[in-house]
């Protein structure tokens, strides 16, 4: 049977697909959403900040349906929703609480750069891949080939969506 060879390498068009009905989704969802800036002024013109939250939304979006297309079968995907999902849930009361955990991951990442001396190369790449901290080199550039596919089909993704809607 070839279904333990499908299932190692999903069909790059499906994955497509499935990355563009999300973005698409979730774009439409941002539409309806009111902005922060006056109602009166014209929907085209906005003020820094607001073109910075927008940007910072529509990110998060490609983010997110990159990653949920992909689903949980990769570690970087479920690094990325887990980032995406802490950042919404954020409270004033879960500050504290992720200052220790800072305090005693700080100990631990100590320890494992002691015991793991590895190139400038690997270190940029773990801070690269979503997850990354936590992989080992052969895990860590089998995830970071499959992201870079991933961020390679965002891009032509967003780029016919944008050249779709600027034609018109």
């Amino acid at each position: 049977m070839n279904s333990q060879h499908s299932s190692s390498r999903p069909n790059s068009s499906s994955l497509k697909s499935r990355f563009t009905l999300g973005f698409l989704r979730a774009l439409k969802r941002l539409n309806r959403q009111p902005s922060s800036s006056s109602s009166s002024q014209p929907q085209t013109v906005s003020s820094p900040r607001e073109m910075c939250r927008r940007y910072l939304r529509i990110r998060i979006a490609a983010d997110a349906s990159m990653a949920s297309a992909v689903g949980s079968r990769r570690a970087w995907s479920r690094a990325l929703l887990l980032k995406i999902r802490s950042r919404q849930s954020r409270s004033s009361n879960s500050s504290a609480r992720r200052v220790s955990m800072k305090k005693k991951c700080l100990g631990e990442k100590i320890k494992k750069k002691k015991k793991l001396k590895c190139c400038k190369e690997i270190k940029k790449l773990r801070k690269f891949v979503p997850g990354g901290e936590a992989m080992d080199a052969c895990s860590l550039l089998d995830e970071a080939g499959h992201y870079i596919r991933c961020l390679n089909t965002q891009v032509k993704v967003m780029t016919r969506i944008v050249d779709n809607y600027s034609a018109n």
